[in-house]
């Protein structure tokens, strides 16, 4: 069964390559956005096992966020991620899904 990861993120560029690298493992699904909108209408549509939060999210817009999104799905895992290679997406990600 795969893991469905939402990321968000401010920047496209970086989002791309998030769905990329999140996307080239097959136990993973990514789903990468870059609005707050688009993030809580997944979240609402489909199960999710995490959420990456992002560059350029500030806290003001984290903590609404988080508080939209463990509305929605109450225990959902959220997380930051401020990147780093992939072998550090893998760590902060599994170690996530694992507490």
């Amino acid at each position: 069964m795969q893991t469905t990861i939402l990321y968000i993120g401010r920047d496209t560029e970086i989002t791309t390559v998030m769905s990329r690298l999140l996307n080239a493992r097959p136990e993973w699904k990514g789903i990468c956005v870059c609005t707050d909108d688009e993030a809580i209408a997944i979240c609402n549509e489909q199960h999710l096992d995490l959420v990456l939060l992002g560059n350029g999210i500030d806290a003001e817009c984290e903590k609404a966020l988080r508080a939209k999104l463990t509305g929605i799905r109450p225990g959902l895992k959220i997380i930051q991620h401020y990147g780093g290679g992939s072998g550090l997406l893998y760590g902060e990600i599994m170690t996530a899904l694992n507490h």
